[in-house]
């Protein structure tokens, strides 16, 4: 009987093991499970920044599970890496002793999606929108923006901060770490291709982000 008990034991073990994580992209390790350590709920109130005034969000209308919060996680990224799973809609900022702060996204429809390995060039508060080309064709509403931009504003579809990915040979992906106004689109994929988060909390990230090759991001599919 004990012997049954142990050999039940061992494989309920390696089955958690199995399920706990797995290797989704090369040096990237993404925590299937994790518990949470803190959650920042009663962070999504009006915010005032730079002359603006953010709108609270109702978040209790939200998902608990894509509100920022403390989590475990196990990976072999650095401490200050971003892991963006879009699978899971999340994205992971990694912190040290096993744990990352992670936040809801919002991600890039099909067709529109993007994965691999970049870092963060530089960023910007309060940025200039322009829609790419392509997306002008799709919609003549915003042609007018891909040469003199969107300025700054509460409508601006990149939101309160926007970080810029480019690739390992230094060249600009187009694709971005972004705020948005539609605080409703995270969890979902609605957008254009770039990772949206809530306002309140693409704040919060870019005040952790030193732009430069040191901030790797990695984006998997």
């Amino acid at each position: 009987m004990r012997l049954r008990n142990s050999m039940l034991v061992l494989g309920l073990l390696a089955t958690a093991a199995l399920a706990g994580c797995s290797t989704a992209n090369p040096g990237a390790q993404v925590a299937g499970v994790s518990y949470t350590e803190q959650i920042f709920s009663d962070s999504y109130g009006s915010v005032k920044d730079a002359g603006y005034t953010l709108p609270a969000i109702p978040i209790t209308r939200v998902d608990k599970k894509f509100v920022r919060q403390v989590v475990n996680y196990s990976t072999d990224e650095k401490p200050g890496t971003i892991v963006v799973n879009t699978r899971e809609r999340h994205l992971y900022y990694v912190l040290p002793n096993g744990r990352a702060m992670r936040y809801g996204i919002g991600v890039g429809k099909q067709g529109f999606a993007w994965s691999g390995t970049a870092y963060v060039a530089w960023k910007q508060e309060w940025p200039t929108w322009h829609p790419p080309k392509e997306m002008a064709a799709r919609r003549p509403d915003v042609a007018k923006y891909v040469e003199d931009g969107m300025g700054p504003g509460l409508s601006n579809p990149l939101g309160a901060r926007a970080m810029y990915l480019f690739n390992e040979k230094g060249q600009d992906t187009l694709f971005r770490l972004h705020g948005t106004p539609e605080w409703a689109s995270i969890g979902t994929a609605a957008s254009s291709g770039c990772i949206r988060l809530m306002n309140q909390d693409i704040i919060d990230l870019y005040s952790r982000v030193r732009p430069g090759r040191q901030t790797k991001v990695v984006v998997i599919q």
